[in-house]
């Protein structure tokens, strides 16, 4: 038995839809063909027997089961009156004129245009009309292959039972005229069409040209006795004119006495009618569904793409403006000097980190900021991330352990712990600039912000897959960040890199657990509690991103879910008011439309894309295409250049629609899919190799406690060379960064521990340590969540929210 994370029910039904979609675009492509008669050049037919002399001499209607025997002529001073490519609009109005004057006609219809028009074709059997067929989409019988020219009759006959409930011997090919303008291709395939009683004309009005009334009337009009058949159209284009012949044609015969009858009754041989079977009836109502479906299909991708395109133009431009009045507002930030900078506490969750933390942690010490702790909380890793964290020696630097309990509870642990009330929240695979802590906390010095975004950049962006990933963090930090920012909707403050007053933490109640994308969860509640999430486009930090597809799913998958899950948790944002309801109205509407709407169409686009240009519709597509691309090149272009990004990166663009946003638009399926399941899924921990090779040496070289070797233990942890054992850092009072100017010595003002005493060297804290006893030392009592290892009871869980997940046996990770 699968367990509930393994279901792929929707895979299969995917797979389902896009099959469906692709037979109804096929009968799409097939029966948006010619509509009716036009211009037309009959094949040579040089393999074609030559068409029998008795044939092209001989009358219009001619039996196909007998090719040798020249066509039957109807009696003298007789009209039939046949209509082709119909039945369309003007064919009521037909009917109405020809019951006015009680004369019967013969239609010959196209299969396709039976849809929607049943009603026609059955007021015809009542009037007494008879019908033949023309083809299921006016195809040249000539030039089509004989299992096409079998499917356009047979499906014709089954659209005619469908409607009328009988089916028909009579049949006139498209194209056809007179008997001797009979081509050998077109003979040919006349010969082969079966038991069908072929009807050809003795008059082609050519009515299809429109023109004019009195030429029709002229063409149609017999000058002696000899009346005939005569070709007309109801369908197939405009015929107005047609219809206005048509009410001084038959008063005109009649006045001349001629009388009107059905091709069968003019040459006196039996009903063309059949009764359908049931079998029949309802192959033809299939036959009908079919195309009426693809219509719609048809009209809805048009619509669809359509909205797409305008949707994807006002986002670029909104984008883009609000992008430049963003950056003319942080353009000149306020730095402020290093005595009004509030002591901070740095907090890395790590599980694993073992490859990557040392880097992470040696470039948060080289930071350009004059107080600060930096608390690493190893959260039951299975490898030597702890023992890695304390060789570092390094001031300033405290380390945490705790049993495996997830991200949240490591989070929460390191806050609890905290001796500032200024917190930086740093994943365990990132790597600093020198000025990020400056430039990130520099927004807080408004007091309405509560929590600040900084900007991410990928850290190994060698390769292809680096590269994309490459390209949408810049679109999405410098574009989508500094909207979201001026909107006052952030929805994501990320793991890698963000600030947050304590304050602000006990509001909302410390980083929850309850959804898999802590980081969005816990924005999406600050943004609700009154706080301003703002982003630093200046606070730049570097993380190791997936280096393979299989990696990037899991991550991604993992994001998505998460996102959806506090989605659905913050939906009561949207009926709230103030900055709750700016959040509500404004960013959970533009991620449902963007993140998960959008991408849940994506595969049909795609899908009616390629079958466009397989169709030879490449014109409209690759226009429709080109634009889109454009639209991306001037969005990834701005961002580039607000980021300060070499733009030569952009030409992996291209490349980046045929399988990046395929990938990424898969995991929004598979998400929405989990979702829908109730599925409840774990964490997924990313295998790191501790790689930054696109850090710029300005940021990997910073250095490290005033040493050299600290300036080459940090090079070596950047650039994977082997690190030398670290020394006792000299503690001169004159050295600008010594350990005593880190933040283990808060004074007063800052914060309520004041007391403790200064370390400067790693402090191991177990999990038995931290203790309540501890926070009765701080003279603080966070909430529950903020407590350390605080027994506290779950929270129920309703059965209807399936947007969360659950813990499981196996260790979460803090990344």
């Amino acid at each position: 038995m699968k367990r509930p994370h393994e279901v792929r029910a929707h895979w299969g039904l995917l797979a389902l839809l896009l099959i469906l979609v692709a037979a109804l675009l096929t009968v799409s492509a097939v029966t948006s063909g010619a509509l009716g008669e036009h211009p037309y050049n009959p094949p040579r037919g040089e393999r074609d027997a030559p068409v029998p002399a008795a044939v092209l001499a001989g009358g219009p209607i001619l039996d196909a089961t007998h090719p040798s025997v020249a066509g039957l002529r109807v009696a003298p001073r007789t009209v039939v009156l046949t209509f082709d490519d119909g039945p369309s609009p003007y064919t009521p109005q037909v009917l109405d004129i020809l019951e006015k004057f009680h004369v019967p006609a013969t239609f010959f219809v196209i299969g396709t245009h039976v849809t929607g028009n049943s009603a026609a074709l059955r007021r015809m059997v009542a009037d007494g009309d008879e019908i033949g067929v023309h083809t299921f989409t006016h195809s040249d019988l000539a030039t089509i292959p004989a299992w096409r020219r079998q499917l356009e009759l047979d499906t014709t006959q089954l659209a005619i039972a469908s409607a009328t409930g009988y089916t028909t011997d009579l049949l006139r090919p498209p194209f056809s005229s007179e008997p001797g303008s009979l081509t050998p291709g077109e003979w040919g395939a006349i010969t082969r069409a079966g038991s069908y009683r072929i009807v050809l004309a003795d008059r082609d009005t050519e009515d299809w040209r429109r023109p004019g009334v009195d030429s029709i009337v002229a063409a149609a009009a017999p000058g002696g006795p000899a009346a005939g058949v005569v070709m007309l159209h109801d369908g197939g284009g405009n015929r107005s004119q047609t219809v206005s012949a048509l009410k001084i044609l038959i008063p005109e015969l009649k006045a001349r006495g001629y009388r009107f009858a059905t091709v069968s009754h003019a040459i006196g041989v039996r009903s063309p009618w059949t009764r359908a079977s049931g079998w029949q009836r309802a192959r033809g109502s299939v036959v009908i569904g079919a195309v009426v479906l693809s219509g719609w299909l048809r009209n809805g991708l048009q619509v669809l793409f359509l909205t797409v395109g305008v949707l994807a133009v006002l986002r670029v431009l909104l984008l883009l403006v609000l992008a430049r009045r963003h950056d003319r507002l942080t353009a000149a930030p306020h730095r402020p000097g290093p005595a009004s900078l509030p002591g901070l506490s740095i907090v890395v969750p790590a599980f694993n980190e073992e490859a990557g933390v040392e880097a992470c942690v040696r470039s948060l010490v080289a930071c350009d900021y004059p107080q600060f702790e930096v608390i690493v909380v190893d959260d039951g890793s299975t490898d030597g991330t702890a023992d890695v964290v304390a060789g570092l020696g390094l001031p300033g630097l405290r380390l945490l352990r705790q049993p495996n309990a997830g991200k949240p509870a490591a989070l929460n642990a390191g806050i609890a712990a905290a001796v500032y009330d200024v917190l930086v929240l740093v994943d365990g695979d990132t790597v600093f600039e020198r000025d990020a802590l400056r430039e990130l906390v520099a927004p807080l010095r408004d007091p309405a912000v509560g929590a600040v975004s900084g900007n991410t950049k990928v850290g190994n962006r060698q390769g292809l897959l680096g590269r994309w990933q490459h390209v949408e963090y810049v679109i999405g930090f410098n574009l989508d960040r500094r909207m979201f920012d001026l909107l006052r909707c952030m929805p994501t403050v990320p793991g890698a890199i963000g600030a947050f007053r304590r304050v602000t933490l006990t509001d909302v109640g410390g980083v929850s657990d309850q959804t898999l994308a802590e980081d969005t969860d816990l924005t999406m509640a600050i943004c609700r509690a009154g706080w301003r999430v703002v982003y630093a486009p200046n606070a730049r930090a570097w993380t190791e991103a997936p280096a393979s597809l299989s990696q990037l799913w899991r991550q991604r998958y993992r994001w998505c879910y998460g996102t959806l899950q506090a989605m659905w948790k913050h939906r009561g944002a949207v009926l709230q008011r103030g900055a709750a309801g700016h959040f509500g109205r404004r960013g959970l509407p533009y991620l449902l439309l963007f993140q998960v709407l959008l991408p849940l169409l994506a595969p049909v686009i795609d899908l009616a894309a390629l079958f466009s240009i397989i169709t030879g519709d490449i014109g409209l597509i690759g226009a429709s295409w080109l634009g889109f691309l454009a639209l991306q090149f001037i969005a990834a272009g701005y961002a580039f250049l607000l980021d300060g990004e070499r733009l030569r990166t952009l030409w992996v663009l291209p490349i980046q629609q045929f399988v990046y946003r395929q990938l990424m638009y898969l995991v929004v399926i598979q998400s929405v899919a989990s979702a829908l399941y109730g599925v409840r899924l774990r964490w997924h921990k990313l295998e790191r190799t501790g790689t930054f090779d696109s850090v710029p040496r300005t940021v990997a070289l910073a250095d490290v406690g005033g040493t050299d070797d600290g300036l080459h233990a940090l090079a070596a942890a950047h650039f994977h060379q082997p690190s030398p054992a670290p020394r006792a850092h000299p503690e001169s009072p004159e050295s600008p960064r010594t350990p005593a100017t880190l933040a283990l010595k808060p004074s007063p003002s800052q914060h309520p521990s004041a007391g403790r005493p200064a370390d400067r060297s790693p402090v191991v804290i177990d999990d038995a340590t931290v203790t309540p006893a501890a926070r009765q030392q701080s003279g603080e009592d966070p909430p529950a969540r903020l407590r350390p290892n605080a027994a506290r009871r779950p929270r129920p869980r309703s059965p209807r929210d399936q947007l969360r997940h659950t813990r499981t046996g196996t260790p979460r990770s803090s990344s």
